[in-house]
């Protein structure tokens, strides 16, 4: 287990977190539902322990919206920050986005993923695989 520790936050700050912890399977997602829930060409995730992520303040400033049955995106009511998200087949995982996190990352992004959905716009310029869905494992 990893000895690092992360902190993060949403724009406004009114929202703040702590992962104490290695984020596995950091993942650039295509998808469309990624595209708009970012306003962004793709959303950055990464799996932590639901145990090692924890709020430090702003667990009520925190609303959620169902995506899909069963998966949860949580963001800040006031500035509209993404957080996380949980999957309720997964209770020992959340979804977080890196992008909140203030701390330096030692972890790399292992995949993009759902490509052939990306933005038309859009051009992948690194040497990470790309996975036309979720990537092999999953």
């Amino acid at each position: 287990m990893s000895d690092n520790k992360y902190k993060g936050s949403c724009l406004c700050g009114k929202v703040r977190f702590e992962i104490s912890g290695e984020i596995k399977s950091i993942i650039m997602c295509h998808c469309s539902q990624c595209r708009k829930a970012q306003g962004s060409a793709f959303a950055t995730n990464g799996i932590v322990d639901a145990k090692r992520f924890a709020l430090v303040c702003g667990q009520d400033e925190l609303t959620g919206y169902e995506t899909s049955p069963g998966k949860k995106r949580y963001f800040c009511k006031h500035c509209g920050s993404p957080i996380l998200s949980k999957v309720e087949s997964k209770p020992d995982t959340v979804r977080v986005r890196i992008g909140t996190i203030s701390s330096d990352i030692v972890e790399r992004p292992s995949a993009h993923i759902f490509v052939s959905s990306k933005a038309n716009w859009e051009d992948i310029g690194d040497d990470i695989p790309q996975f036309e869905a979720y990537e092999p494992g999953r």
